[in-house]
């Protein structure tokens, strides 16, 4: 389906005229980026204006072409350990926000309040 997520629509023609202006800076044209990355002139041509119907795969070829390998790494971030990793790789045991435990005994009502299955 190439319905356009509106949330996305305008950081892809940001990033599409980011593409068109490197591409300009390197005296390329359309048609040479397209045949230097291995896709056609209207592929590079939907990259620039921010067009949903691409794929990752040609980004990242048109991207080779510019030599944005190396800052492709910066649009995902390393994954870093859930803080339950951490505490297991510090050999520590993580604890509870309320302070009980499930092994701790239940608070016991005073006789005569709360709630009981007795009538």
């Amino acid at each position: 389906m190439n319905t356009p997520d509106r949330h996305h629509v305008p950081s892809l023609a940001q990033l599409g005229s980011q593409l068109a202006a490197l591409r300009v800076s390197r005296n390329l044209t359309q048609a040479e980026l397209a045949e230097q990355a291995g896709v056609s002139k209207r592929t590079v041509e939907r990259l620039e204006a921010g067009a949903t119907a691409t794929q990752l795969s040609t980004f990242l070829r048109v991207c080779g072409v510019l030599g944005l390998e190396g800052r492709l790494a910066q649009l995902v971030p390393e994954p870093v350990d859930s803080p339950v990793a951490q505490l297991r790789q510090q050999r520590r045991t993580r604890q509870r926000a309320s302070g009980a435990s499930k092994d701790a005994p239940a608070p016991k009502a005073k006789p005569g309040t709360g709630w009981s299955w007795e009538a």
